[in-house]
């Protein structure tokens, strides 16, 4: 006779909206808690208003201070 111990789930907050949610099958977009708000970050990243802190290792290739100085 097998007993399974249920592991507690652990809870996230989405980042988008900050909804709670248990990081489990029943929340496929985790750490989101919908595809809204998966795609909402996925717009602000590609729109360049999310960014990660600290300065860049190299010279943007594509900034436009590039394009003109050479």
């Amino acid at each position: 006779m097998t007993q399974e111990i249920e592991k507690p789930s652990l809870s996230v907050d989405c980042p988008t909206c900050k909804t709670s949610i248990q990081w489990t099958t029943q929340f496929p977009d985790r750490p989101f808690c919908s595809v809204r708000c998966k795609n909402n970050d996925f717009i602000d990243w590609a729109n360049e208003e999310q960014r990660i802190a600290g300065s860049s290792s190299y010279a943007d290739i594509f900034s436009e201070g590039d394009l003109n100085d050479h």
